[in-house]
């Protein structure tokens, strides 16, 4: 997968508050992306652990999975919410401009 592109930025405050905007949005993107991978990760394993358990994997295993999992989780939350504010904060730029 290729990087995005951020647009060129021109120095009036709708664009940038635009752009800021849209690199949140892609910020969120990544988000879903790594989420998904995560997803794909724990399917991938319920099918292993199906035809394999127990003869190949054990019970510690299954633990660091979870705990790779847990892991992922708690800093997309992080992720999601240092978002969240930067999200509220954009909007209260955009806001304010229209009150200038």
């Amino acid at each position: 997968m290729s990087m995005p592109q951020m647009p060129d930025i021109s120095s009036d405050r709708e664009s940038a508050i635009n752009a800021l905007i849209t690199s949140i949005a892609m910020e969120e993107l990544a988000v879903a992306h790594i989420l998904n991978a995560e997803g794909e990760k724990l399917q991938y394993f319920i099918g292993a652990l199906e035809e394999n358990f127990p003869d190949v994997i054990t019970i510690c295993d299954i633990l660091a999975i979870n705990k790779s999992i847990q892991e992922t989780m708690r800093e997309a939350r992080k992720t999601e919410r240092v978002l969240h504010f930067k999200l509220e904060s954009a909007l209260e730029l955009d806001k304010n401009g229209d009150e200038e």
